[in-house]
């Protein structure tokens, strides 16, 4: 384990071209933000034979080329980089402006085909799990696979588990729980994290100057629309709310 500026890290071999690094720390808030700040000062000072960086909230996963370095080499790398480098931002301009974003979202059998089994695992209705979810204040912690938005603050009775068999094809705008966490589904593809709606908005747009609707720490909250009303919202690109920028 390595002590670095921000508390410690610890990088674990993950198979034959891969390392783990996570930051041990009872507080969930450290570690999260202890390997949001490593992965800032990696991504700017990246190791040869780095191959992919794969983020996770408590956790990075660095993929290599074992043909053109060596597991140690990157561990060597992970801990110097977690000891000396600079962040980038470090002398930098200031931090982004926090935005505040009211996602609205059509919660059913239809849009949230795990929505009923959550309320089962957490012995509430279904009511009840929607209104904890528009009752909690959630927090962009990073944009992962597909620029997809994963952030903490649900309060819930206890950690939603993920489901036993990953669902192969989910659409975009699909809002998902897991543990404590919420994510929005960008594009098609798998996942398992547990479905309970969907936002009738666009996150990603590619062809926009800005393609992507929110940022690290930016506020969240849901709210819960009919069908009718997701109908007249279908196709837009999500904003941050007014006077919030």
């Amino acid at each position: 384990m390595t002590t670095a500026q921000y508390g410690a890290i610890a990088v674990e071999p993950f198979g034959d071209s891969a390392v783990m690094v996570t930051v041990p720390h009872a507080d969930q808030a450290v570690r999260r933000a202890g390997i949001a700040a490593f992965r800032d000062r990696f991504l700017a000072h990246r190791p040869h034979g780095v191959l992919d960086v794969v983020s996770g909230l408590e956790s990075l996963l660095i993929e290599f080329d074992p043909l053109l370095t060596a597991l140690q080499h990157v561990e060597y790398a992970a801990r110097l980089v977690a000891r000396w480098a600079p962040s980038p931002s470090d002398g930098a301009d200031r931090p982004r402006a926090v935005r505040e974003f009211a996602v609205p979202v059509v919660f059913d059998d239809e849009t949230g085909p795990d929505l009923a089994s959550v309320a089962g695992e957490l012995g509430l209705a279904p009511a009840e799990v929607v209104g904890a979810i528009a009752e909690s204040t959630f927090t962009i912690a990073l944009l992962g696979a597909a620029m997809a938005p994963m952030m903490g603050g649900l309060k819930v009775p206890w950690p939603v588990r993920r489901r036993a068999e990953p669902r192969t094809d989910v659409t975009p705008g699909a809002v998902m729980i897991a543990g404590t966490n919420a994510i929005i589904q960008p594009f098609p593809g798998p996942t398992g994290w547990r479905v309970v709606g969907r936002t009738p908005h666009t996150i990603v747009d590619i062809s926009r100057p800005d393609p992507v609707s929110f940022g690290t720490g930016d506020i969240v909250r849901f709210v819960p629309v009919t069908h009718d009303e997701a109908a007249a919202l279908e196709g837009g690109f999500l904003l941050p709310v007014e006077g919030s920028v």
